[in-house]
Formats: C-alpha cells, structure tokens, sequence
C-alpha cells in the first residue's frame, strides 16, 4: 500500500461514483463501463468466473446496468437492451425487478438511519419476526437473521445439535443448501465436496423422495449408538433439477423425526415465499418442520436478507451441558453473532415484500402462472418431443429437461440470442430452469414461450434431432 496507490484509488472511486450517480451515462462511459467491467473481472473478481457467465453466449459485452419493466420481469444493459428474465436471481425477485413499493419502505429506513447500534433494542428485527411467526406453518415461532442461504443453514445446523445432542445428519443426493464448510457437508453433488474433503464427517445422504431409505439410515445409525441431529432436504430439490417428491414424502419424513427424536429442518430458501404456489412448500402437505430456513425471495429483490424459524422446543430443550428441559440458551449468541444480520434496511425490504406478498397474492399468482407455463411447455414437447424431452415444476420453479447438457446449453444460448435469460441447474445444462418474476404478465409469457417454440425448433435442425 503506498501513497500512489491511495492517490489512484481516490481517483478511481470518484470516477465510479459519477457513474452510479449519473442520470444517464455518455456513449463514451458506456464503452468504458464494458471495457472496465472485462478487466475488473479478468484481473480482480473470483479468476474464471466472466468465462462461466459467457455460458449463455458468446459475447461477453453485455454488461448489467438497470431493471424493471412495466410487468417488472426486464434486465436491462448498459446500452438501453431489455431482457426478459426467466431466471429471477435464482428466486430472488418474486416480486419482480425494481419494486416501486418494496424500495419505498427502504428509502424510507435508509433516511432514518441504515445500521444498528448493535447494543440497542432495533425494533425491525423484533415486528419481521412477529410477521415471520404469523405467515409460517404451524408453531414455529423464533427466527434468527442472517446475510445469505449458506450462513442460514449453518445456523439450522447448528441449532438441531443444540436442541437433540445429536451428531449425525441425514441428507439427499443432489442437495443443494449452499457452499460453506457446513453446508456443502449436506451438499449432494461430488463436484462441489470433492475438493473439501473431509468435511463435517457424521452426514449420511439417501436417495431423494426415498422416506424408506431416510427411515433406515435413522434407524441404522440409532442401532449403532449414533445419535442423529436432524432429517436436512428441500422440499422439492431446486439446484438438483427441479425433483419434486412423492406426495406424502414429507409427511413420512415428520414421522420418522418425531419416533427418532431428531429435527426436520426444511431447506425452503428456494421454495418458499409463494415461489412453488402456496406460501411455503411444506404447506402443500400440511406438514411444519423443527426448523425451517429462507432466504432469496425475503430480499425483496432490494436488500439480501436469510435466517431460520424454528419451533419452541428445539430452544427450550438446549441439549448443551446438562441439556435440562425448559431451560433457554445462556448464551444468546451462541449460534452466531452477524454483525450484518437483520440489519434495518433489510428488516425493512423483508417486512415491505410481506406486504406485497399478501396484498397482491404472490402465491396465488406463482399458482396460475406456472399452470400457464406448463401448459405451453407440454405443446412445445408434443412439437419437439426429441429435443424437449419433458418439463416439471410447481408454481414458477420450472425445470425444462434435454437429451444432454450440450442441447440445453444450446437452448440457453438460443433464447438469450432472443432476449430471454434462463439458465440451466447446478446439476447441469441438461435441466434448464424457468424461474421468473411471479409479476411476470400473461403477454410476456407468451412472448417467452415464442421464443422457446423458435430456439426449439433451431437446435432441432443444428443437432438433426
């Protein structure tokens, strides 16, 4: 660090400011923004990254800058093109880009104050949680506020060991839950462990939608000595293609954690808040987890915002030291303590989009829209049965299933070409997701289905399907 790089670093934050705050920027700034934008990644962002966004073509220049749209489903870049977007951040704007109402409340707390003291009482934090025990199922009651889907799970994992003192936890094949240490222990895709083992030891994984085989693996480790923590899945699986489980599956997954006397913990970071059709997931089977996270959608799509709600008992019965029933944590903090977490303005985008959820239906919307969706996608398979082999979803999380990964790939590129941005799943190309705004208008899903009826049709006669 010398005083010629704090001298240049000056200049160069206040050249970017200028281009925050600009109104509109000049065709040279626009240039400029794309050039700087290449090399910023090239030479100081996560190496490798730029050349994995290109997956949706082959033309790197095109460089975010703005959002919105009269139905709040468009992205647009630097230069003024729209994009339809499909893929909603992975679930982040269900309630579409730019929400004029949801950044209003924000602005509002922004000029009040942004950050807590840490040592006072913030009062957001206390009405999310009241709203947050309001609109969950059944008696979950306490939340714990965090910054990002990972750190959320930590949390959920943390906390079933407290509340059973058990160590082991049962996971799926091709679970997602986020990339931490912790998290990605739970992850069910090699590539993602690989890299990092040995992680946290006492997990097991069994085949998604299998209660049977959770059911033994519980029941195996309890034969051993083993004591099991917590029953970790997604009620549908986002990340590992859209797999949707059996009716009852979760139902029998409640059973075998209240005979075992271990916790259910949902991962509804991806599926909840309206996102598959009802307010969270486990609503389709009436069945409320020990301990429930959420993320992506809680944003608002302005301020990120996580955590976890969990039932009473799993902080009554603390399971440390003498694990005496009835008995708090003496430290509250002994879960984790961020500094960032539940901060106001994000208190107040969450608490803002809640608000919008239940005044305008955001679950109901998800509902008919994705019916719509899967409508047209089962006339689009019946076209081009080779190419589309099938498409599954609930509500607005749509997965669209290819022969291979290079067809979807193709897809991808296809629709981007058209102005449409979908993107295929962490297991690969071969599943592509559709995941839009649930503002998404009927029109512009007509649009967006146009336009899949034409990447479809070319991919049919580059590959001789």
């Amino acid at each position: 660090m010398t005083e010629r790089n704090m001298k240049l670093a000056l200049e160069e934050a206040k050249r970017v400011v200028g281009l925050i705050e600009a109104d509109e920027l000049t065709e040279d700034q626009k240039a400029a923004v794309i050039k700087d934008s290449i090399a910023n990644f090239n030479e100081n962002y996560n190496p490798g990254w730029l050349e994995y966004r290109k997956s949706v073509s082959t033309d790197s220049a095109f460089v975010e800058w703005g959002d919105g749209g009269e139905d709040g489903s468009l992205f647009v870049d630097v230069y003024g093109t729209e994009f339809i977007d499909c893929l909603g951040g992975f679930g982040i704007f269900a309630c579409g880009h730019n929400n004029q109402e949801i950044k209003k409340t924000v602005k509002a707390q922004l000029d009040r104050y942004c950050l807590h003291s840490q040592e006072l009482v913030d009062p957001l934090r206390g009405y999310l949680c009241k709203l947050l025990a309001l609109i969950t199922p059944g008696d979950l009651q306490y939340s714990f506020l965090t910054n990002g889907g990972a750190e959320a799970m930590e949390m959920a994992m943390k906390l079933a060991r407290l509340a059973t003192g058990g160590r082991w936890y049962i996971s799926t094949v091709n679970a997602f839950h986020g990339k931490s240490m912790g998290a990605i222990s739970l992850g069910g895709k090699g590539s993602y462990r690989e890299d990092y083992i040995p992680m946290i030891q006492q997990v097991q994984h069994v085949e998604y939608g299998n209660a049977e085989a959770t059911r033994a693996a519980v029941a195996n480790l309890t034969a051993v000595g083993e004591k099991v923590a917590a029953i970790v899945v997604e009620p549908i699986q986002g990340e590992g293609g859209v797999n949707i489980p059996p009716d009852g599956y979760l139902k029998e997954l409640r059973a075998i954690a209240d005979e075992y006397g271990c916790c259910l913990v949902f991962d509804e970071i991806q599926t909840g808040l309206g996102r598959t059709g009802t307010m969270w997931r486990c609503d389709y089977e009436g069945v409320t987890p020990d301990i429930m996270t959420f993320g992506k959608a809680s944003s608002g799509g302005v301020v990120p915002i996580t955590g976890i709600i969990a039932r009473p008992w799993t902080y009554e019965k603390s399971g440390v030291g003498t694990g005496t029933e009835g008995k708090m944590f003496d430290n509250p903090w002994i879960l984790g303590s961020p500094t960032f977490g539940g901060n106001p303005l994000a208190c107040a985008a969450f608490i803002a989009t809640i608000k919008y959820m239940l005044e305008n239906d955001i679950p109901g919307q998800m509902k008919a829209k994705g019916d719509y969706y899967m409508e047209g996608l089962k006339k689009l398979h019946d076209k081009y049965p080779t190419v589309l082999l099938t498409s599954r979803g609930a509500g607005l999380l749509i997965c669209m299933e290819f022969p291979e990964a290079e067809i979807g790939h193709e897809v991808t590129k296809e629709l981007f070409a058209r102005k449409v941005m979908v993107a295929g799943t962490l297991v690969n190309a071969k599943t592509v997701r559709i995941e839009p705004p649930a503002t998404q208008s009927y029109e512009t899903i007509d649009k967006v289905l146009a336009a899949l009826d034409e990447s479809l049709a070319a991919v049919k006669a580059a590959y001789n399907l």
